[in-house]
């Protein structure tokens, strides 16, 4: 039986990567991407030749099926996601999932630790950080109302993700949720983590959104909410 092995791969910096992961992913007999062409960049950083095959959010069954089978014929395969842990708000999650009941006890699934931005923020906040709760990317159109009224109630900080395309749209849904609720909450926002214009706002959400429309609106976002 092959190994699934889950590995983490750099946010940003392409140094952040474990000497553990490089060697399983020189190794491996095919490393299974998200997108193939972010994840050759790194490979071809590294001059690693091993051949990769695409698995996203899109992959219908056929596709985990034939993972599966490779699995079963004694192939070892790594899973990487476009940037850090596989599995984290992440299509990863399914496969592992797929893999696990397809293969019983028979499955052997490894990870191999490593970036992650949801890790990496909640290391640099201000405040303590020992319980949180993470809720991934807030939904595109139905349920956001839901989705932030939950985040407010939370008596734990919230560490959430957001695209560039609407980092300002949700801050602002969020101002208006914080007015109504009456609550005061600190509000860190981290652009483009471990890269070259690495950001970090800090503040109330009006001065946070102060700061971020007079800046570059480009890259991934990670926010963390916390009530006062």
């Amino acid at each position: 039986m092959g190994i699934l092995y889950i590995v983490s791969t750099p946010i940003g910096n392409l140094k952040d990567i474990t000497q553990r992961a490089l060697e399983v992913l020189k190794e491996v007999d095919l490393v299974l991407c998200e997108d193939t062409r972010l994840t050759k960049k790194l490979l071809d950083h590294y001059q690693i030749k091993t051949l990769t095959l695409s698995y996203h959010e899109h992959s219908d069954l056929k596709k985990a099926d034939h993972i599966c089978r490779l699995l079963r014929e004694g192939k070892n395969l790594a899973l990487v996601s476009d940037a850090g842990t596989p599995g984290i708000s992440d299509p990863g999650s399914k496969l592992v999932q797929i893999v696990i009941e397809s293969l019983s006890d028979l499955a052997k699934v490894i990870a191999l630790p490593g970036p992650s931005a949801l890790t990496a923020a909640a290391s640099i906040a201000s405040f303590r950080m020992d319980k949180f709760i993470f809720m991934g990317f807030p939904p595109a159109k139905k349920k956001r109302k839901k989705f932030f009224e939950e985040l407010i109630q939370s008596k734990y900080p919230v560490i959430f993700y957001e695209s560039s395309h609407r980092i300002l749209k949700t801050l602002e849904e969020l101002k208006k949720i914080f007015q109504v609720s009456g609550c005061k909450f600190q509000v860190m926002v981290c652009r483009e983590l471990t890269k070259r214009f690495e950001t970090t706002y800090r503040g109330t959400i009006d001065v946070v959104l102060e700061k971020l429309k007079k800046d570059i609106i480009k890259g991934e976002f990670t926010i963390i909410v916390r009530k006062h």
